[in-house]
Order: C-alpha cells, then sequence, then structure tokens
C-alpha cells in the first residue's frame, strides 16, 4: 500500500515538472530562442527510433514464429486449429512487444500497476464481453463442433466456416456475404453441423389426389426413385423408402427417402423432385390441391335462392329520378 502512494506521488511530481518545462519553453519559443527545441528533438530522436527498431523486430518475429509453429499444425492436425494457434502466437508476441519497449525506456512495474489500479474497474467492465468471447473460443478449438469449410446453423444464421478467430468466427452466407458472430453467440446456442456426416437423407413428400389408384401411385414413385439412381447412394444401411404416411383433408400423403452424398445435396435433392413430377404425369397421377366440398340441404337452397328471385321481381333502377320513389 506504501508502494502504491509512493509511487502515484511520484507520478503527480513528475507530471508537474514537466507541464512547468513545457510552459519554460514555449516561453522561450515566443522570443525567438529555439535551443529547448533543438535539444527535444536531439534527446528523443534516438529513443524514439530505438523503439520503433524494437517493435518492427517484435513485428516479423512475431509473423516468422507463428508461421512456423502454424505450418505444421496445418498440415498434420487440422486447418481451423492451425488459424487459431497462428493469431494467438502473433497477437501474444505483438503484445510481448509492447511491454518490453515500455520496459526498456523506463516505464517501472510499479507505476505501471498504479496506473492500471486506477482504471482497472473501466477496464474490467469495457472487457467484460470481450474476455466471454475468448474463452468461448477456447471451448470452440477444444470441443471442435465444426471446423473451417463446414456448413453450419449457430446463432439462427446459416453459413459456411471461413475462420475461427479469437474473439469471433466469420462464416460465408449462401449469397456470399461475410458475416463475423461473436464466439459467446455461437457456443451459447445450439450449434447444428450441417455438413458433418458425409451422407444426408433427402425426404420428398407427394400429396395425390383419392381418385388415383394406391398400387399404381406407389409403382410410379418406386420408378422415380430408379430414375436417379445413379446419383443417390444404395447401401444396406441407406435403403431408399416409399411410405404411404397420412390421409389428408385434401389429398393421399406419400413420403420418398432417398440418400444423397452431402456434397450433393441440392443437386440430388433437385432431381429426386424432377423425376417424382415427371413420373406422375407419365402415369396420369394427379397432384391434389387443397379443395373444399359444400354441400347444401333443400332449405339452405332455398335461402341462396330467395335474393335471386327478389332481384327479379324488383329490378334495379337506374334512373336517378326514380332513386326515391316508392
Amino acid at each position: 500500500m506504501s508502494n502504491e502512494i509512493v509511487s502515484q506521488q511520484e507520478i503527480s511530481d513528475q507530471t508537474v515538472k514537466m507541464w512547468d518545462q513545457i510552459q519554460l519553453s514555449a516561453q522561450k519559443l515566443m522570443q525567438g530562442d529555439f535551443s529547448d527545441l533543438l535539444a527535444l528533438g536531439e534527446k528523443s530522436l534516438v529513443p524514439a527510433a530505438q523503439a520503433l527498431g524494437i517493435l518492427i523486430a517484435f513485428y516479423f518475429g512475431a509473423r516468422y514464429a507463428s508461421k512456423a509453429i502454424s505450418s505444421p499444425i496445418y498440415r498434420k492436425v487440422d486447418e481451423t486449429l492451425g488459424r487459431f494457434v497462428e493469431k494467438l502466437i502473433y497477437r501474444g508476441l505483438l503484445g510481448a512487444g509492447l511491454i518490453f519497449t515500455l520496459h526498456h525506456f523506463g516505464l517501472r512495474s510499479t507505476s505501471f500497476a498504479a496506473v492500471l489500479g486506477a482504471v482497472g474497474f473501466a477496464i474490467g467492465l469495457a472487457f467484460q464481453g470481450t474476455l466471454s468471447n475468448f474463452a468461448s473460443g477456447i471451448l470452440l478449438m477444444v470441443f471442435r463442433p465444426f471446423k473451417v469449410g463446414d456448413l453450419v446453423v449457430a446463432g439462427g444464421i446459416t453459413a459456411r466456416v471461413h475462420e475461427i478467430d479469437l474473439f469471433t468466427t466469420a462464416v460465408d452466407t449462401p449469397d456470399n456475404r461475410r458475416l463475423i458472430i461473436p464466439n459467446s453467440s455461437i457456443a451459447s446456442s445450439t450449434i447444428e453441423n450441417v455438413t458433418y456426416h458425409p451422407e444426408r437423407r433427402i425426404e420428398v413428400p407427394v400429396g395425390v389426389a383419392y381418385s388415383a389408384d394406391m398400387d399404381a401411385t406407389r409403382a410410379a414413385l418406386w420408378s422415380a426413385i430408379e430414375a436417379v439412381r445413379d446419383v443417390i447412394i444404395e447401401t444396406e444401411e441407406r435403403k431408399s423408402q416409399v411410405q404411404l404416411i397420412a390421409l389428408g383433408a385434401s389429398s393421399v400423403d406419400w413420403l420418398v427417402r432417398v440418400w444423397a452424398p452431402t456434397k450433393e445435396f441440392a443437386n440430388v435433392r433437385d432431381r429426386v423432385v424432377y423425376a417424382v413430377k415427371k413420373q406422375l404425369d407419365k402415369d396420369g397421377i394427379v397432384i391434389a390441391f387443397p379443395q373444399l366440398d359444400v354441400h347444401l340441404t333443400p332449405v339452405e337452397e332455398a335461402v341462396v335462392a330467395a335474393p335471386r328471385q327478389a332481384g327479379r321481381l324488383h329490378p334495379r333502377r337506374t334512373d336517378p329520378s326514380q332513386r326515391y320513389a316508392a
């Protein structure tokens, strides 16, 4: 506690002394005396050059070290982890270079701690969200729910992962927009990795009219599957299916299930839907649409017909002069 009070007093004394020196130099400049300005330039030029040299050396060293350490991880482990390690080493060495420069030019640790203690509360509040994002980034790298190149649904966004950084994750949407998502938003929500497995199941619902023959409909749907055998997956565990799932209000509902490679999911689904529609049209099976049958009793028919008969007995007058006639 006493060391902290002494440090704060030293900082205050140095500040007052610096201010007095600035005022004295300003008065000399007003009188045309540039000796203090030249002395200040000579005194500051060499330290400034040294500081710049140290920072440049740390910059190139950080770039070289980050590339050298992350390259084996890129090749032998994973691109996602390689990028994360590269960013971590690069920024860590730059921070170390800044601290080394400050110590090299006489900024003592006690003074530095006193300054940080004075603004520590504000810094803690400002970096609360940032530290949460950093911790979430570590969790994403440890548990690996996805990697670079995966198509994911995270935080309500469907996009392909471009890069996992220390604090954020960069993704590209299907319409080619780059989004930067805080890691805490991803880690705190449900993550759906769409491309995690190499195979995906395609489901195509089909509703046909009640007048369609059941056996003919099933045969037509199987014929549609046969037409796309070259692009779907058919194994013991990945079998195609045609199922009758419901008798709906306006249609008989069927479901066509096939398996496809994840990378070709959209193209295979397009071909399956096309084959189903083409085969149903070929076999004369009508695809149902929502409809409603209305049945009227004799009393309801009379009520509906009454206004029509009244209109024939009392035709509408078109002459304005007769609008209010009896």
